[in-house]
């Protein structure tokens, strides 16, 4: 890129980040600090702003930039990830959105508390959406990261840590001054400009190959180098049992892993009411799944026009496929047209990226002052002062999310999420479906399903390729490489049903029927729901 051609791309992020900060002023002046207004934005979301908001929180960088790049690199393969982030909505749809609206008041930790001890839960609920919430930041900071390295052709990593830097401190802002209203208004912008730049794209590919998608199937996989086999499972997943058993593992992490995530469940309560929820969740299916097919088209479409080999040069993860397709489709990365059609996408990859760790940053900091700090200091927190530890807590987050950021550099923004999933199927789908429809659930059975899930995903992950053991590795130098699968989803979300199970089934606390009854109740009518 030159040098003119980088000084336009750097202006349009900087004019998004100008808009989104102006929003959040402007939301700022209009708060009176109520934990309501700063968690839930006041409840005065419409379904369809509200399913914008959350298709802006699901498509991520992984999305826009890390499936498109696996599918350059893998073909087939990395269809998995797009089929999975899709089918895990219906789960959404039919088992959790209306019934966690109905129950709970701010976080995942409220629905199970309801019925149960409070303290224990919270403390355990709480920790794991920290724990989610900080590994979905992660992936988004490498995104952050790969793409102003690529926009300022610096192939070492100054450039990169600084843009890891610059990401998080913006994200303090906007949660810390601007709370849920500020976030939602961001991820509807970011939702707008990421589908006007995908059907861009898309449409250019498509025009390129006459609207044939044979052909551009044809096309991927003869430049693959992998011919036939490019179209076919097993380049990335195949050979051994172990890819086999890793493909069934993300799988799984992928298709339930999105019930358990702290920013989708805390988009539920933007709304008035849950018929609201539903149907935000109806309109975040159909952006999301109009967005996924797209994906599929950029990242053949990158195989068939660039080659892997192309893409692998820029970055070795694929993650800057998607803007190389760009400058590819818009005549060349030297030319005016290609420039600007790289400047664009590069900007609203930025702003995606801007956007989901707004939306996960207030998650998790609404867990650590709704649920551990109310739970440890206070059994009744002052609102005013609960609101003033998350602003805290998202400084803190922001600062760990960072320095893991800078450590995973060369990872894949997809895989990484992949992980997140993973200890989200793990640790809080089992309490959450406990908690909402087994009426024998207690205490001691959710405390055990948090941590049963929890505890071996984290430790398998350490244990895994992905931080020791290979080259692709976080610390490619060592080896303490026991667990073979770099997803530990097979093993880890039976552990966490088994977990509550065997919790609940020992316990010696009698469950509560009068409160199941209400909650039953409540979850089914909203009746008594905030």
């Amino acid at each position: 890129m030159t040098t003119e051609h980088q000084t336009l791309a750097l202006i349009l992020f900087s004019v998004f980040i100008a808009v989104t900060l102006g929003i959040t002023t402007w939301v700022s002046r209009n708060r009176h600090g109520s934990a309501e207004e700063f968690y839930a934005g006041g409840r005065l979301f419409s379904p369809l702003e509200n399913g914008f908001a959350i298709a802006g929180d699901y498509m991520s960088a992984a999305s826009f930039l890390g499936i498109s790049g696996l599918i350059a690199l893998f073909g087939y393969d990395g269809l998995l990830y797009s089929v999975g982030f899709l089918v895990a909505w219906l789960v959404v749809l039919f088992l959790v959105a209306e019934l966690v609206r109905n129950c709970g008041r701010f976080t995942l930790a409220d629905v199970v508390a309801a019925r149960m001890s409070e303290r224990p839960v919270r403390i355990a609920a709480g920790t794991s959406s920290v724990v989610v919430s900080v590994l979905y930041l992660v992936a988004q900071m490498v995104g952050a990261g790969s793409l102003v390295g690529l926009l300022l052709a610096d192939s070492g990593r100054t450039a990169r840590t600084l843009t890891v830097i610059g990401v998080g401190a913006l994200m303090v802002i906007y949660v810390s001054f601007g709370g849920m209203r500020a976030t939602t208004w961001i991820q509807i912008v970011k939702a707008v400009l990421l589908m006007g730049g995908a059907i861009t794209l898309t449409v250019l590919v498509l025009v390129r190959f006459h609207g044939n998608f044979d052909q551009l199937l044809s096309s991927a996989a003869e430049r693959s180098g992998y011919g036939e086999r490019f179209l076919g499972p097993g380049l990335k997943y195949g050979g051994d049992w172990t890819a086999r058993f890793d493909f069934m593992s993300l799988g799984l992490a992928l298709v339930l892993g999105t019930a358990g995530l702290p920013h989708i469940l805390s988009r539920f309560y933007t709304v008035p009411t849950a018929r609201a929820a539903r149907r935000s969740v109806v309109w975040a299916i159909a952006l999301i799944g109009g967005f996924y097919l797209m994906t599929i088209v950029l990242g053949f479409g990158a195989a068939a026009l660039l080659g892997p080999e192309q893409v692998k040069a820029s970055n070795a993860s694929g993650n800057t496929a998607v803007p190389l397709l760009a400058a590819f489709l818009g005549g060349g990365a030297e030319s005016t047209g290609g420039a600007v059609l790289f400047a664009v996408v590069a900007a609203i990859a930025f702003a995606t990226i801007l956007a989901v760790v707004a939306g996960i940053t207030l998650a998790s900091s609404a867990s650590v002052a709704h649920d551990l700090y109310a739970s440890l200091k206070r059994r009744h927190a002052r609102q005013r002062s609960e609101v003033t530890v998350a602003r805290a807590a998202a400084a803190g987050i922001g600062a760990v999310a960072i320095a893991l950021g800078l450590l995973a550099q060369d990872l894949n923004v997809a895989f990484l999420v992949g992980l997140a999933f993973a200890v989200a199927a793990s640790a809080n789908l089992p309490v959450l479906l406990y908690s909402l429809f087994w009426r024998g659930f207690t205490t001691r059975g959710a405390v055990w399903s948090v941590y049963g899930g929890l505890v071996p995903a984290v430790l398998l992950v350490a244990l895994s390729p992905v931080v020791s053991g290979s080259p692709e590795s976080l610390f490619p130098g060592v080896d303490f490489q026991y667990f073979p699968l770099q997803n530990p989803g097979l093993v880890s979300i039976p552990l966490g049903f088994l977990a509550g199970w065997l919790g609940t089934v020992t316990s010696v606390e009698e469950p509560d029927e009068r409160r199941h009854a209400e909650t039953e109740v409540r979850s089914l009518t909203g009746a008594g729901a905030v």
